[in-house]
């Protein structure tokens, strides 16, 4: 397209704006679809924990991989930036995303179907150990070991695989944004960087709401569509606490939308030739590059540490590129656990929580994101009140969460892990195996089929609540209404009984308002985003700024990106208070949270963050006040 438009000289100015457009409309789609397979896998990942019983620490770490090969790559990407032809290298990356993401679903197809515990016959479980019977197995204990070995190789294979398409994502993904805001930034018309960067944040912001959405539409599937009838055969809904819903299915659309969304950077040229007089002539006068020199790679590797340390010593640089690895910590772990924590503090299905965090806040944050450009672009505000106003909206969205901490509810009572079982028993601080009123039941400690009984106590499987008959749907004989004869809940005339699933939450009501504020102070604290953009844009001289780009880069992903996911994921993990088990040993993911300490961490975690980061906003605020020189247009001396 940018070839044709530069044939006339007459039509130049037209074709450097319109050109320019054209390639923001395109990478706007890229980074959409890029950002769109990242939010849809983060809420599967609740999903992919129950399915291949991954800890929450491991998902994280799975999730965060995809940055380890933009920080290998990093050097390759300074050095290369200068001379390479950066909308082909975005094409290959995004092609090379697409396959990874097709990878991704490899686990799926490797492994054997879906099995849940159930009370169902001809179940691979033996459903019926679920009831409550009398029963002796001798062979159990060797089948228990058999089981775990089978389960530790079967989880370590597909985690090495997942890991494998999430690191060639990552270097797929290298070339994407230092080369695509760089070559924005190059020939965009004085004054309009910030307000392209803006509008190209913005839109591929959507990216998340998409994905999310999404998510929502494909969790509501059963993993194992087109094996298992699931009309009438299928006994669990998409409520159930052992539903799996179709992860893989949105991964393949998200593959192809990036190799859709690649194809067009084959046909932008190199260079835009028809830079104004303007824009050419205050590049003439810059000082030469030495990136852009014709020097070996071996030589640039060995330049690469003092290029380094001296865009270190710039404060002001350092002190805004911390700032947003803090800011970026905090929305790694809301994008990737914010699900999770909704479906165990207030009840929700995994496909109801993305539904919720695609229509609410991302698109906050997308207005936000825009919003701050616009300002930026309409009202210019001097560079020594910047830093300030940044710090005031930052500091605003970090208050705004402090109602969140009381909004929420402790966790329900389970019997056995941190409530009695109905006799003479005070709560329990400790798991049990078992009570009085299911002595008679050979119950197995790995199953977990939780039940509610009428007593609104939750048992972790009918046999432990002492259940002895089903009542079945008459409409769908696969799926169980009712449990009754359980010995250990008291009934109106006896025996109570028990409903399959989790109890509901008391806390319900919470979801919505919660949601809001979250989204609120999503909105509130990107309206500083482009302006802090634009401040690490022009803190150093613009012949160092795609240095600066890929360095700003590394730190994110070093600081951020990559520790975030597991870091808030070893907190939720150790908010745990019963693991699904097996053979006395943990096998399987997380079933049941302390909801006041899983709340408590989740969002303290954040808010200290988030506080850290606005100390280093106005550490660089006052840089800022005693610094000449320092401008938000383009700055040929850059500060001194």
């Amino acid at each position: 397209m940018l070839s044709i438009l530069r044939r006339d000289p007459k039509t130049s100015e037209l074709s450097i704006s319109l050109g320019l457009q054209v390639f923001v409309m395109c990478h706007s789609l890229l980074q959409l679809s890029q950002l769109l397979h990242s939010a849809y896998f983060k809420s599967s990942i609740t999903t992919i924990e129950r399915r291949y019983g991954f800890s929450s620490m491991s998902m994280g770490s799975i999730s965060a991989l995809h940055e380890m090969g933009n920080m290998v790559l990093v050097v390759f990407v300074s050095y290369f930036g200068s001379r390479v032809h950066r909308p082909r290298f975005i094409g290959l990356g995004g092609l090379l995303m697409s396959g990874s993401a097709a990878v991704l679903t490899l686990p799926h197809f490797l492994s054997k179907p879906y099995r849940h515990h159930s009370v169902l016959s001809g179940n691979d479980y033996s459903g019926d150990w679920d009831m409550c019977a009398a029963r002796v197995n001798s062979s159990a204990s060797e089948s228990c070991r058999l089981e775990s070995s089978q389960y530790h190789d079967a989880t370590y294979i597909q985690w090495l695989l997942m890991a494998a398409a999430q690191v060639m994502f990552g270097i797929g993904s290298v070339p994407v944004q230092p080369f695509g805001i760089s070559y924005v930034d190059d020939f965009a018309e004085p004054g309009n960087s910030a307000l392209y960067i803006a509008i190209l944040f913005s839109v591929s912001v959507f990216g998340p709401a998409f994905g999310y959405l999404l998510g929502s539409m494909m969790l509501r599937i059963y993993v194992d569509v087109g094996k298992v009838d699931t009309e009438g055969a299928l006994e669990l809904t998409p409520s159930d606490p052992r539903w799996v819903g179709a992860w893989w299915m949105g991964l393949l659309v998200s593959s192809g939308c990036l190799a859709l969304t690649s194809i067009p950077y084959f046909f932008f040229p190199k260079d835009n030739k028809t830079v104004s007089h303007e824009i050419r002539t205050k590049a003439d006068t810059m000082e030469e590059d030495p990136l852009k020199s014709k020097i070996p790679l071996c030589d640039f590797v060995k330049m690469f540490p003092r290029l380094l340390l001296r865009l270190l010593l710039n404060p002001i640089f350092l002190l805004l590129v911390l700032a947003q690895c803090c800011f970026s910590c905090v929305i790694s772990g809301l994008a990737t656990f914010l699900g999770k924590f909704l479906e165990h503090q207030y009840g929700t299905s995994a496909a109801y929580g993305s539904l919720l965090m695609g229509a609410i806040n991302v698109p906050m944050a997308a207005v936000g994101l825009l919003l701050g450009g616009v300002v930026m672009k309409k009202a210019r505000p001097s560079v020594k009140v910047v830093p300030w106003l940044t710090v005031v909206s930052l500091s605003l969205s970090v208050l705004l969460c402090i109602p969140v901490f009381f909004m929420g509810c402790s966790t329900q009572r389970i019997a056995g892990v941190n409530f009695g079982y109905g006799e003479p028993q005070e709560h329990l601080s400790i798991n049990a195996s078992g009570s009085v009123c299911n002595s008679e039941c050979s119950c197995l400690n790995n199953v977990f089929n939780p039940v509610c009984g009428e007593n609104n106590i939750e048992y972790t499987s009918p046999c432990f609540a002492g259940c002895t008959n089903i009542t079945f749907d008459p409409h769908k004989p696969q799926r169980v209404l009712t449990y009754t004869g359980c010995h250990c809940i008291t009934g109106e005339t006896g025996l109570g009984s028990a409903k399959p699933g989790s109890c509901p939450k008391s806390c319900s009501h919470f979801l919505l308002p919660t949601m809001l504020i979250i989204g609120f102070a999503g909105f509130i604290g990107s309206l500083s985003q482009n302006p802090i953009y634009m401040m690490v844009l022009r803190s150093v001289p613009p012949k160092e700024k795609s240095f600066a780009i890929g360095v700003q880069f590394l730190f994110l992903r070093m600081l951020a990106w990559l520790p975030g996911p597991a870091l808030f994921g070893m907190a939720i993990d150790y908010s745990c208070v019963w693991w699904k088990q097996s053979c006395k040993e943990r096998l399987g993911s997380c079933a049941y949270y302390d909801n006041n300490v899983l709340r408590n961490r989740y969002f303290g975690l954040q808010m200290g963050i988030k506080t850290l980061g606005v100390l280093f906003l106005v550490a660089a605020g006052w840089r800022v006040q005693s610094s000449k020189g320092y401008s938000l247009e383009r700055n040929p001396e850059g500060p001194v």
